[in-house]
Order: C-alpha cells, then structure tokens, then sequence
C-alpha cells in the first residue's frame, strides 16, 4: 500500500482534523495567550508545572538526540518553492539573474542566495512538503504549533518551542538566566497556550543597544535597595500568597527578571555592533540571526529560538527589486552568516536550524499581477544537529506543481506535524508524549494521534 494511501486510511481509522483547510468551514484562530515584550516583561511569567505524574507515551520509539537547541526560522508570508529552494527555471518567466547552477546535484540559484549555495554541504532540503491550509493566518500557526489551529484543542497548543522549554526545564542549571524559549523579531507569533507562563516565547527586537529596561538611571546600588525594600513589602502576599499561585508567579517573576538586571552576559549576548551587523546584513533579520548565536554561545539556559522573516507574500510584481530579489538576499546574508559562524565555532554540530513558511506559491507562469499566490506544495530547510547536508529529500514534478517522490519511509507528503516530530527526536523529546493536563481533559498530544504512528520523524535527514 502507497504511503498516501495507508496515512489516508489510519486517519479514517482514527479521525482528527487533517483536511486541506480550504475543504472546511472557515474558522479563526482565537490566542489564548499572546504576550509581546521588548524588553523584560510578562512574557516571562515563571512557575512550573508538575509533569511527572501527567505524563504518558508510547514506549516504542528511540529520539535521535543529536542536537542540544533549535533554531527555527518562519519566513511569514510563504515564500515561492520554485523560486528558491525548490528552484525551476520557467522558460521566458524565472529571471536569467538567478544564475542557476548544480551544486551537489541540486538546481541552485546562485544569483540570489550566493553564500548559502556555498553551504549546501551543510543543508538538507525537503522539496516532498505539502500544506493543509492556504490561509496565513492559520498556517503560520500550524507549523508552529505542529497541529491544525482549528482543531478542539488548537487554541490552546502551545508553540514547539513552549513543549521544548517544559521538556528541557529539569536540565537548566543555577545561574543560567535567560528563558528556555527567546523568540526575536516574532511578536506575534504562537505562545504558550495552556501551560504556565514560564515556557512562553522571551519577545526581543534586536537593536544594538540590546534589551531594555536591564539597567536603571539611578545606578545599581539604588536598585538594590529599592528592590530590597519592594521585598519587605510585597513578600507577605507574594510569597505562600494567601490569594493562590498567580499572585506568587509574580514574586517568581520578579526574581527572573532581577536575575538579568545589571548582568554582564546580557549585554554581551543582546548587545553587538554595527561592524557585526554588517557580516549579517546590517538588517532587522540578520541582527536576529546574530543575536541567536551569541545568546547560544553565552550557555545562559536558551535551547530553542524562533526568527521570524516577514515579506514572502509575492503577489504583485514579484521579481522586481524590492520584492523577492531583496528579500533572497535578505535571507542569504543573514542565514547564511549565521551557518558560517557556526560551522567554524563548532555550534553547528549540536545546533539544528529549521526553516519554512505556512505554505508554497503557484508554479510557471506569473498571473497577471506579475506575481504567485498561494498554494500548497513548499520546502522544509535543515542544517546541523547532525543533519546530512549536500543533498534533497524528495522530489516534485518539472514544474514543482506536486511531490513526484517523497523520498521518506513513509512515502507520502510531509506534513508539519512531522516536522514537528523531527524537532523533537532531534532534542531528545518523545513525539509519542501526551500530557493529561490539559485543561478539556481530552490528552495534549504532543503530536497529534502519534500514538497511532500517523506522524514521525523524517530519519532520513541523518542519512538513515
């Protein structure tokens, strides 16, 4: 039986939303938590929750554990699949600046991504990806929280990076300040949902003056005291509050923040200058990518990091300066420094990078408007973390309309709950997992219906 066609049946097996969105009932997806900071906020709310005693999985399956962080790259908007990654030369359409040219046996466009195309020995790329939804709003939050947003539980997923920040809690060791879960230039993006305000995304916007708010016109000393005295104040109610647990993350949350306060490895991981930025592209992404890296290196506690790159949603005039060509060298500068650093530090070995958007763009000809719109064939980047590089997993048709071969086990499309199984076997984190403290009752599967083995990892991106 086709891999299509024994994942079609187990799902009528065991029903649970996975239909093309644009086959159901539009519905949006309601935040249950959605907190943007700049600096140190409440999006750092601390207090833990009790996993062991709520915990289950299916004892079956062995994580690959190859890589201690996460780099997660969301390019908002959908790039075009056959303009990039996934490239296709279209006759009188695809500019001749593109420069296409074989490397590794991949079509590559050298003109417009340069530097990464001098990496691709260190990047794997998964052409077999195809969307469920083409809408952003809802397939921005399916590849982040690895489930159909719209689902029972859907508004109430936490972020990959949330799951990680709970799972990696008990090997925080003292003195690491800074949270589990940084996610830069991403102030909208999926939070939490039903877990404790610890695991939620650390909002920052890099600038070269690093994070706000970690010092004080008054100088430390007087800090000190103030903060001393704010103690005395508030510890009767804060501490063993009498008025319950979100009173006393308060006093958890404060001491967090303190934590960061006048601590010199927070200005030497946030804090860079204009010579660095400008080996990243001396933009608002590249900074992204360079803050990532240094916060890494610093070993403060953060094992996942999201960077999110808007500007893909080409519909009009698409190669026209501006539009996809500045955004490709965008995107080259950035990620492509950031691999570079890495690879020559050694942090590439235990640090995987993953990068896609919510879904593709229409293939050949341009439409009318000069440009693609939506659809639902995409691409799936990988780097490091013990990823095989120099090589594509799947294949699509000539014009990149539709998978040809999906070049995985399981021989059918992938979808983003695979990716999402990917992240966590790479981190060492059973996708099999669920949690029974949800708060319908109903399981929170850390992939959904994994039990069943209709999600996995894609294994073949270690070469196996």
């Amino acid at each position: 039986m086709h891999g299509q066609e024994k994942f079609e049946k187990q799902v009528s097996k065991y029903p649970h939303p996975t239909k093309p969105f644009f086959e159901r009932p539009h519905l949006t997806r309601r935040h249950f938590f959605q907190l943007a900071a700049a600096g140190v906020t409440a999006s750092f709310l601390p207090g833990r929750l009790s996993a062991g005693s709520v915990i289950s999985t299916s004892g079956s399956v062995t994580t690959r554990n190859t890589a201690k962080n996460v780099i997660f790259v969301l390019l908002a908007g959908a790039p075009s699949h056959t303009d990039t990654f996934d490239l296709k030369m279209a006759p009188g359409v695809t500019p001749a600046s593109f420069k296409p040219a074989t490397i590794n046996g991949l079509l590559w466009p050298t003109g417009t991504m340069p530097k990464l195309g001098a990496l691709l020995d260190n990047i794997a790329i998964v052409r077999s990806m195809r969307a469920a939804a083409l809408v952003h709003g809802l397939g921005q939050n399916w590849v982040q929280i690895g489930r159909n947003p719209a689902a029972v539980l859907g508004n109430i997923s936490p972020n990959i990076g949330s799951v990680v920040a709970i799972e990696k809690e008990a090997e925080r060791k003292p003195g690491q300040v800074f949270p589990t879960f940084l996610a830069l230039n991403s102030s909208s993006g999926a939070g939490q949902g039903y877990f404790n305000s610890e695991y939620a995304p650390f909002r920052v916007a890099p600038t070269t003056a690093g994070i706000k708010n970690t010092t004080n016109t008054t100088g430390q000393a007087r800090f000190d005291s103030r903060y001393d005295f704010l103690h005395q104040i508030d510890d009767p109610l804060r501490v063993n509050s009498p008025y319950g647990t979100k009173v006393e993350d308060y006093d958890a949350f404060y001491r967090s923040a303190e934590g960061m306060m006048y601590n010199p490895v927070v200005n030497k991981s946030f804090q860079f200058t204009a010579a660095d930025s400008l080996r990243y592209g001396s933009t608002s992404f590249g900074n992204a990518c360079l803050v990532a890296r240094q916060v890494l290196n610093s070993n403060q506690g953060t094992r996942f990091i999201q960077i999110t790159q808007g500007g893909w949603d080409n519909h009009v005039n698409i190669y026209q300066p501006g539009v996809l060509p500045t955004n490709l060298a965008l995107l080259d500068n950035g990620l492509g420094g950031l691999i570079a650093d890495m690879k020559a530090d050694g942090s590439l070995a235990n640090t995987m990078i993953v990068m896609l958007g919510e879904f593709g763009r229409t293939v050949g000809p341009l439409t009318a408007a000069g440009g693609r719109d939506h659809y639902p064939q995409q691409f799936a980047f990988f780097a490091g973390g013990g990823v095989q590089g120099g090589r594509a997993i799947g294949s699509t048709t000539p014009n990149g309309s539709s998978t040809l071969d999906p070049g995985w086990s399981r021989q059918r499309d992938v979808k983003p709950e695979d990716i999402e199984a990917t992240i966590y076997s790479a981190m060492g984190i059973d996708w099999t997992t669920v949690r029974h403290d949800d708060p319908l009752g109903r399981g929170f599967y850390y992939v959904p219906n994994s039990d069943q083995d209709l999600y996995g990892p894609i294994n073949e991106l270690w070469g196996s």
